[in-house]
Order: C-alpha cells, then structure tokens, then sequence
C-alpha cells in the first residue's frame, strides 16, 4: 500500500488533523459570524456583489445567477430528498429547497453552523422540511441511495481526500442523481506546503468523477469570479484591526491567514461549476 492511498496510517492521520483544522475554523467564525458587521458588509459587497438574497446570505462567492444554473442543471424534483454537503449556515441549501419544494439534508462538519442552519430554516419557514446533522465529505452518517441530488458550495477543494469523499457521495446518491459541486481547481505546485489546500490539491476534478462512477454532464468555469475572489480578500486583509476587535482573535484570524494566503498565491487556477449523475 502506498503513501497515498485510503487507509494508510499516516495519510489517515494527515487527513484527520485537516479535518479537525477546517471545523475548528469553520466553528470560530460562525459562533461570532453575527457580531461582525465588517465582515457581512465586506463579504455581501465583494464576494457575491449583493447577488444573492438577504434571507439566504453565505460566505461563499455564489451569485444568485450561479444558483439558478446549479439548479438548472441538477433537475431537483419536489419531494426528493436534495442533500447539501458543508453546508455552512444553510444557505444555499435552503434558498434551492424553497425554489423546488424538496426536502434538504445539510452536512456540515462545525457544530456552531448546523446551529445557524436550523436557525435559519425556521426564519425561512422550511423547518418542517430541513434538518442538519454533522459529517463530512467522507463521513456523511447518511445511508444508501438516501439522496436524490446532492450539492455543494466551495468546500470540495478542503477535502482531505477526493477520491475518498467522491466514493461516500455516489454511495448516498441513488442511481441517475445528480451530483452539483461548485469548488476551486487547486494548482499542486502553488499549493505545496500551504494549510489544508497542500494536503490532496487537484487541478482537474473530471478524472477522479469517472473513476468514482460519476458521468459528467457540466463541468464549466464560472464566469467573473477572479475579481471578486481577489476583492473580497483583499478587503479582509485590509480591514484586518476591525475584524480582530469585532470577531476576536480566534475566528479573525483564520480568515485574515486564509485571504492572505490566497491573494498572495493565488492557486487557483479556475472556479467551476461541476454537475455529474450517477451512473
């Protein structure tokens, strides 16, 4: 067995100590994520440009345009079960449950953002139709074929193993779900040696779909996002006192290390928008 492969004792505990950086990051910023006008103001503006509604506000990049293509292409039905993989605060999660009457299942692996998600599906009145659990791309805790369609929203680039999570997804997925991932490509040479990114980077993404079973329908580079990736960071690196007096040190931190990492890196080669079925 090779360093590399699933289930080799010292990439397992790689993979473990990467899991538990990105929850404990994810964790800090949602429990202060409220408290910190600087940052919505910074992220609505910059990341997503105000495109998005208020109701359902993320701190992805996603546009409102961005999540009706994703909806397009992944033919949610009413009544199916749509399972939202690191779901965050919920999101994107429940504003794609709203507009199709299905049912949503979000994974997240920080507890203080399945607090939020529930929150917020009880704000938006789908309560009675969502419900948040913890897991990972690995680890979803779901069972066979329990999904009709599965999404996530720039988090698949932090998976500690791709080929790993991949096999989890089309094992929750029924035969012919779709599966829609918006994420990053991640340059492995610019990403060497960087937190979280260096661990498994992947520069195309299609080769490890079909070789977990996957057929690609879309696989697209999202338009425009360059310049709001580099606005967004750039404006949390220059407002960094204000968000360390607003958030902490804690959760300011990993943001402010995270923006300045990638505006000074940049190892992403593209963002793209991904929707494969299950074969």
């Amino acid at each position: 067995m090779s360093p590399a492969e699933p289930g080799n004792v010292s990439n397992d505990v790689a993979q473990e100590g990467v899991f538990e950086a990105v929850r404990d990051a994810y964790d800090a910023v949602y429990d202060v994520l409220a408290a910190s006008p600087t940052f919505n103001r910074i992220w609505r503006t910059n990341a997503y440009r105000g495109e998005f509604p208020e109701a359902f506000a993320h701190i992805s990049f996603l546009t409102l345009d961005e999540a009706r293509r994703m909806l397009e292409l992944l033919r949610v039905d009413a009544g199916s079960v749509l399972v939202d993989v690191a779901c965050g605060a919920g999101g994107p999660g429940l504003w794609t449950a709203q507009q199709t009457g299905a049912s949503l299942i979000g994974i997240d692996a920080a507890a203080s953002a399945i607090a939020a998600a529930k929150e917020r599906a009880s704000a938006v009145d789908l309560g009675t139709r969502a419900r948040f659990q913890q897991g990972t791309f690995e680890r979803t805790g779901l069972p066979d074929e329990a999904a009709g369609a599965i999404m996530s929203v720039e988090a698949f680039q932090y998976a500690p193993d791709k080929r790993r999570a991949l096999a989890e997804l089309h094992r929750v997925l029924r035969p012919g779900g779709r599966l829609g991932l918006i994420c990053f490509e991640v340059d492995p040479a610019k990403a060497s040696g960087l937190p979280v990114l260096g661990v498994d980077p992947v520069a195309d993404y299609q080769p490890l779909l079909v070789q977990a079973g996957f057929t690609i329908d879309t696989y697209e580079e999202t338009p425009g996002w360059e310049a709001r990736v580099y606005a967004a960071f750039g404006a949390i690196v220059d407002a960094s006192d204000a968000l360390t007096a607003e958030m902490g040190e804690r959760a300011a931190s990993g943001a402010i290390a995270e923006a300045m990492l990638t505006v000074a890196m940049k190892p992403y080669p593209r963002r793209v928008l991904v929707v494969a079925a299950r074969s």
